[in-house]
C-alpha cells in the first residue's frame, strides 16, 4: 500500500494471485477467503510479514466491497 493509503497496481496484482498458505482456507486465493476469517485475525493479530500485510489489505478491500477490482486480475482462476 502506498504512503497515501491507496492500493498500488502491484498490490492489487499480488492480492489477486496470493494464496492462503495455511489453516482452514489453505490453498485458496485470499480473494475467495470469507471476510469473517480476516476479521478473526484482526482481533487475534495478523501474521508477521507479507502474508499479514496482504491479509490486512484484503480485509480493507472486502470491508469496502472492492473485490471487483481484483476479479479482472485473476483471469479465469476458479477456486473452491
Amino acid at each position: 500500500m502506498a504512503d497515501n493509503g491507496m492500493f498500488t497496481k502491484d498490490d492489487l496484482i499480488k492480492l489477486a494471485q496470493y494464496r492462503m498458505p495455511f489453516g482452514k482456507y489453505a490453498g485458496r486465493y485470499l480473494m475467495n477467503v470469507p471476510e469473517e476469517y480476516f476479521l478473526w485475525f484482526a482481533g487475534k493479530g495478523f501474521p508477521e510479514g507479507e502474508l499479514g500485510r496482504c491479509m490486512k489489505m484484503m480485509l480493507e478491500i472486502k470491508a469496502h466491497g472492492l473485490e471487483y477490482l481484483l476479479r479482472p486480475l485473476q483471469g479465469t482462476i476458479v477456486d473452491h
